[in-house]
């Protein structure tokens, strides 16, 4: 008798290579792992393992099964998200986002689920060409960067504009650049690419270039950035939704600065594929959301 379960058992036996990791793993017994071992070797009359004590190698056989039961698997998912393509209350937004955009979107998401209860979310964070992969490869299908990657299958559209802020200890007093510069700087994946922006519009005189910035520290998460100035070893230069998700804002402070400079964002999807309504509706709303204006 055919059941997608046995298949699934059988797919986790092959990687993890061990009856008792698939069990704990898919909350079964040993017994039961191999009782649906066995009821496939029953369906197809053939052997699909060679035991050698606790091991075991697949049988050619045993090969194709695997591959078969990925592909079913694979073809079951794609369907299930094909029906929910145009749905609003429900199915899945799957988005690839820049960490800088998500740290502030994801929370918001979770509430924007809240009011939409058969709606699921999978988010995962990567830098931009990461992203942009990922859309290629169809495993998400919308992406948010900050740099445009040209490709005859992608379309780019502008998103928002996200302000830069010079983040400081709350502590600090100092009221020019070389003070400031003085302080050493926390550097994050691009975070003397943006401190050059912001210093340079506003002290065209002074700021000569990133030979200037002391790094004291470097991290490649820009939220952990944030616990290095909280703990005054320098200063650091984020866009602004860092700040605003960040849990150190009684120890850290903007340094404010009267030209403001920012970060573009972008929405990278697939030309040939239309976004589902509800991944406009989150994009919508999260932005209506930052710009402080009402959220139908």
């Amino acid at each position: 008798m055919f059941n997608a379960l046995y298949f699934r058992t059988f797919i986790s036996l092959v990687e993890t290579g061990s009856f008792t990791q698939t069990a704990r793993l898919l909350d079964m017994t040993q017994p039961g792992v191999s009782q649906h071992v066995r009821k496939l070797e029953d369906y197809f009359s053939l052997p699909l393992l060679v035991r050698m004590g606790k091991r075991f190698e697949l049988t050619e056989a045993g090969r194709q099964v695997y591959d078969y039961a990925l592909r079913l698997f694979s073809e079951h998912e794609q369907f299930r998200h094909s029906l929910e393509q145009d749905l609003l209350e429900g199915g899945e937004c799957r988005i690839a986002s820049i960490e800088v955009l998500g740290v502030l979107l994801y929370p918001f998401a979770l509430g924007f689920m809240k009011n939409h209860p058969r709606l699921r979310l999978h988010l995962r964070f990567a830098d931009n060409q990461e992203a942009i992969q990922e859309v290629l490869n169809r495993k998400v299908d919308l992406a948010l960067v900050s740099e445009m990657q040209r490709h005859s299958d992608l379309k780019y559209v502008e998103y928002l504009q996200e302000p830069l802020i010079v983040v400081v200890p709350a502590e600090y007093q100092g009221n020019n650049l070389q003070e400031l510069l003085g302080l050493g700087f926390i550097n994050h994946q691009q975070g003397q690419q943006q401190a050059g922006e912001l210093l340079k519009a506003n002290f065209p005189e002074e700021y000569r270039g990133s030979r200037q910035l002391i790094q004291r520290s470097y991290v490649n998460r820009v939220h952990l950035a944030l616990d290095a100035v909280a703990r005054g070893l320098g200063f650091s230069v984020v866009p602004r939704s860092v700040w605003e998700a960040s849990t150190w804002q009684q120890q850290i402070r903007e340094w404010r600065l009267p030209i403001e400079t920012c970060w573009p964002i972008y929405q990278v999807s697939l030309k040939e594929k239309k976004l589902p309504e509800r991944y406009l509706q989150l994009l919508d709303d999260y932005l209506s959301w930052r710009q402080g204006t009402d959220i139908r």
